[in-house]
């Protein structure tokens, strides 16, 4: 389960309604889905019924509903797959796509060159060696893999996330923790490279205090942030990007996923039939890593 699942839910009344896609029904929600290949159309190559795959389905151009994954049985285009992590079950592996797409995108690699629907420029990652990175949302779906992302391409991690989280940040690599029930972390952080805020919105611009001039502001729900003239002055960057399917961006997170470089965690798992009490539970935050919905045990 990802954001845009409880978007679509509520006809995206966040977006403006120039963006607002037109959603036709019956709806069935999703994105992210892992399980076994049952069938191929006939020019795909590279993949073979029985093949145990992951993906993002139709993303964003799917958005309006029609990458259908909360299902038995979804059609995927064969560039959007990529063969499961073969050390991760299939509910980490569905849990993956869309946060570590997201995370990978923004930090690594955008993978396209596709026009940004966000901004006027094209979102460039940042270098992380040696850096310093704080993490807004470190707890969450993406902040979790960003925090891991980070730590494997050898930056300092700041984690921001609430207390009852900072044993499960800390073992996912962060160095340092800020408890932001109990303290501001824009009060007490200066002169850092580059803030992911996992959070995003209109509190995003907080956030700039805390960099040094030449640093980087990556907003990973960027609407609402009304900042630009105060970034420029202080010498920031802000930047985002729309996560996209990519099976080949997957496949290479494979090995990360299989060699353990990278671990998904899953907050909690209910049947697809029990798809409402995910949402319920979803609505209520605070949540360390993902939900999956489980078609079959």
């Amino acid at each position: 389960m990802n954001p845009p699942d409880w978007y679509l839910r509520d006809g995206y009344r966040m977006l403006p309604p120039e963006w607002q896609p037109r959603v036709e029904f019956p709806v069935i929600l999703g994105t992210d889905v892992s399980g076994v290949i049952e069938d191929v159309a006939e020019d795909v190559t590279g993949f073979k019924p029985g093949d145990a795959v992951y993906a993002m389905v139709r993303f964003p151009t799917g958005l309006a509903g029609q990458s259908r994954a909360y299902a038995e049985y979804v059609t995927a285009p064969a560039s959007e797959i990529a063969l499961k992590p073969a050390r991760v079950d299939h509910a980490h592996a569905a849990a993956a796509p869309m946060s570590l797409l997201t995370a990978w995108q923004f930090l690594i690699d955008q993978g396209h060159d596709l026009p940004n629907p966000l901004q006027p420029h094209p979102h460039q990652p940042v270098p992380l060696e040696g850096r310093t990175v704080l993490v807004n949302g470190a707890a969450g779906g993406v902040g979790h893999l960003v925090v891991q992302l980070a730590k494997w391409k050898g930056a300092q991690v700041i984690a921001v996330a609430s207390g009852r989280q900072e044993a499960f940040v800390r073992g996912l690599g962060a160095d340092d923790f800020i408890d932001y029930t109990r303290v501001a972390p824009e009060a007490v952080v200066t002169g850092v490279d580059l803030v992911v805020d996992c959070v995003g919105g209109p509190t995003s611009g907080r956030f700039l205090q805390t960099l040094k001039r030449g640093g980087a502001l990556f907003p990973i729900f960027p609407l609402g942030f009304d900042g630009a003239e105060e970034a420029a002055r202080r010498g920031v960057t802000v930047s985002a990007t729309q996560v996209r399917s990519n099976g080949q961006q997957l496949a290479t997170l494979s090995g990360l996923l299989n060699d353990g470089t990278v671990r998904i965690a899953i907050d909690s798992r209910y049947p697809l039939s029990d798809a409402r009490a995910a949402h319920e539970r979803a609505a209520k935050g605070h949540i360390a890593g993902k939900l999956v919905l489980t078609v079959r045990e």
